[in-house]
């Protein structure tokens, strides 16, 4: 798989996430301070925000504009942010399930 389908891929998961997000809050009322949707909002778009600044800097090298090493570094910095995101997600899945086995 190419690394523009990879992206376009991360970028579908997370827009349905955020989508998601958006749907839960409206059903939600919301309290002072801050929340969980809110960190996991934020966490979301800086993994998109990062994914499109490695994609745009892929696309600057193939224009001749960027350097090689810029773009593994921003491709890099987006596979952390992605696997932190997806890490924090299975703990939470962990959690819930943990939960969920407990007597009443």
């Amino acid at each position: 798989m190419s690394t523009p389908s990879i992206a376009a891929g991360a970028y579908r998961m997370t827009s349905a996430l955020a989508g998601a997000n958006q749907d839960m809050k409206a059903q939600t009322p919301t309290t002072g301070g801050a929340d969980f949707a809110n960190m996991v909002k934020s966490a979301v778009e800086t993994v998109v925000d990062q994914g499109a600044k490695s994609d745009a800097q892929a696309l600057a090298m193939t224009q001749g504009k960027a350097n090689v090493v810029d773009v593994v570094t921003a491709v890099a910095e987006t596979e952390v942010a992605m696997e932190t995101l997806v890490s924090v997600r299975d703990r939470v899945i962990s959690a819930y399930q943990e939960i969920m086995r407990m007597p009443i």
